[in-house]
């Protein structure tokens, strides 16, 4: 009776332990595409800095400067 036990709770360790892989392997998965987001956005912002460097800083406008044409 008691290797009965020991078995089932045995299989029962390794299907937790199969599930718990299955999770971390998605949670890597994830940090990983969040990674190559993080970058690219990074990249992006260096860019966006960088023109705004070349235009110099931008000056004050008026909203009334922005208005649709149809106004």
């Amino acid at each position: 009776m008691a290797d009965a036990q020991t078995d089932s709770r045995l299989a029962e360790l390794e299907i937790k332990a199969s599930y718990a892989d299955d999770l971390l392997d998605e949670l890597n998965q994830q940090v990983w595409r969040q990674q190559q987001q993080i970058a690219q956005l990074q990249l992006e912002l260096a860019t966006l800095r960088d023109q705004w460097r070349d235009n110099g800083s931008p000056t004050m406008r008026s909203l009334r400067d922005e208005l649709p044409p149809h106004y």
